[in-house]
């Protein structure tokens, strides 16, 4: 236990407020500084401004910590929340639903439960033992990793609140309607024997009775664990789109990723899958992509196949599933992410 959990845990409710309120206006005063910060450090070097090199530090300079710092925020608040939905918590809200409003459900607590790819397997498996329905589970797992805090966050930063709603909505739809498509075909015998002959188990939980102070400690948690994982990822994503945004000719993305080019959705899918990558490392790629003058369809289909359809997380997957099913999943998946670049080309 290091010294900041025991005070953190036994801080009345209004210690616990006035922490967070001091803590919003700090980390508000800091993000308001960084366009100013980024310039003056592209100022302090021995680099044009005007040039393409100038341009790409100043990319990375101003990019690099206002992702970080929203990163670091939502994923507090974010753990806080996540203190109320547990595994045991998220399959008793799902066990005994009927299809249909259960997908939504089940989508729906993929944007707030802090579970990804890495987790498919003891997910999926508590959730057979649940009595979740397959279809169910499955809108839940694709939700999960591709419309998470971290994407989100990302979005809002670099597009707006409006591409990152759109991007929520269009990643429910997706899910909600796979996993409902899914629990139609009823392929609950192409999961793997063990998995079907295991006994279920109760769907009960017990209420932790958390305090303030165990939720604000939570929400550090969490900050430890998300952000210290992806922040290479992130570094990595924007040192790539501060060279894409600096360096690559304007019509050069828009010759193969632009509407007019009818293949380049799916093209965007195929190479998408291979990809192991996140969203904290994909999406600052999105967002020099777009600035080239590659369309919004073809580049938000790159970004949910690279999310939702990694070759690593089916690698895990076909732990628990065959072969049929995994196909089965990724077909009715990649047909969804294609619909969602088409008509994001065809409307925006």
């Amino acid at each position: 236990m290091n010294a900041l959990t025991l005070p953190l845990k036994t801080w009345p409710t209004r210690q616990s407020l006035l922490f967070l309120i001091i803590a919003g206006i700090v980390w508000l005063a800091l993000y308001q500084a960084l366009p100013p910060a980024s310039e003056a450090l592209v100022a302090a070097l021995p680099v044009d401004r005007a040039s393409h090199l100038g341009g790409a530090l100043q990319f990375f300079f101003y990019d690099t910590p206002k992702v970080l710092m929203l990163l670091t925020g939502v994923v507090f608040v974010m753990g806080m929340i996540n203190s109320y939905f547990t595994p045991e918590r998220t399959r008793a809200m799902l066990a005994g639903k009927t299809e249909g409003m259960a997908n939504v459900m089940a989508a729906s607590l993929g944007i707030v439960t802090p579970f990804c790819s890495c987790s498919a397997v003891p997910l999926f498996i508590g959730f057979v033992q649940a009595g979740v329905p397959l279809g169910v589970t499955f809108s839940f797992l694709i939700s999960a990793p591709m419309v998470n805090e971290v994407a989100l966050t990302l979005l809002f930063g670099m597009f707006g609140w409006k591409i990152a709603l759109l991007y929520m909505g269009l990643g429910l739809a997706v899910a909600i309607v796979a996993g409902w498509i899914i629990g139609r075909l009823k392929m609950e015998a192409w999961l793997e024997d063990w998995v079907r002959e295991m006994p279920k188990m109760s769907s009960e939980f017990a209420d932790e009775g958390l305090s303030l102070g165990d939720r604000i400690q939570s929400g550090f948690h969490s900050v430890r664990e998300i952000v210290g994982k992806v922040w290479p990822y992130i570094l990595l994503g924007i040192a790539v789109g501060a060279g894409i945004h600096s360096y690559v000719p304007e019509d050069f993305m828009a010759s193969f990723m632009g509407k007019e080019a009818w293949w380049s959705v799916p093209l965007a899918v195929l190479i998408g899958v291979p990809l192991y990558s996140n969203a904290a490392g994909v999406i600052p790629i999105v967002q020099a992509l777009l600035a080239k003058g590659a369309a919004l369809g073809t580049v938000l289909a790159f970004m949910m196949s690279v999310i939702a359809l990694s070759l690593p997380e089916m690698i895990i997957l076909r732990k628990v599933l065959k072969l049929r099913l995994i196909a089965t999943f990724v077909g009715v998946v990649a047909g969804g992410i294609l619909l969602v670049g088409y008509v994001f080309n065809a409307v925006l």
